[in-house]
């Protein structure tokens, strides 16, 4: 049995739906090998504390969901930065910034899925990252 730990950070459209989010982090997950049991942590930005998928994720999951404000997430260094982020978010990255924070202020090293995107059957975009915890 595997001993490691991962803390998932989320970035997502307004109202995109559970199961998008979840297969999200079904293919990031699998990518490396993790399962979602692995999981100890989970975090977005302040500005989806109310996302309704979001939290019907974090409750199905029984997991603690971190919200941090643009300012935090963007004191951040990660590897993949975006503009495009940044103009609707105020900060360059929401996923990579918030899997490192909810991981404990790990450094960029710890991501081991830097941005995985995924588009829904909706038509919805989710985007996630991974940080191994030591």
């Amino acid at each position: 049995m595997s001993t490691a730990r991962y803390a998932i950070g989320l970035g997502c459209d307004r109202g995109t739906p559970q199961a998008t989010l979840q297969q999200a982090i079904d293919e990031a997950l699998a990518g490396i090998g993790a399962q979602l049991a692995e999981v100890a942590a989970a975090a977005s930005i302040d500005l989806k504390a109310d996302e309704p998928g979001l939290l019907a994720l974090a409750a199905a999951h029984g997991w603690a969901l971190s919200f941090y404000p643009a300012t935090q997430l963007a004191e951040v260094p990660v590897p993949h930065p975006s503009e495009t982020v940044r103009r609707h978010t105020g900060t360059p990255s929401v996923s990579e910034a918030a899997a490192l924070l909810a991981g404990g202020g790990l450094p960029m090293a710890a991501l081991v899925v830097p941005k995985h995107k995924h588009r829904g059957a909706d038509g919805r975009h989710a985007t996630v990252s991974i940080a191994r915890m030591s």
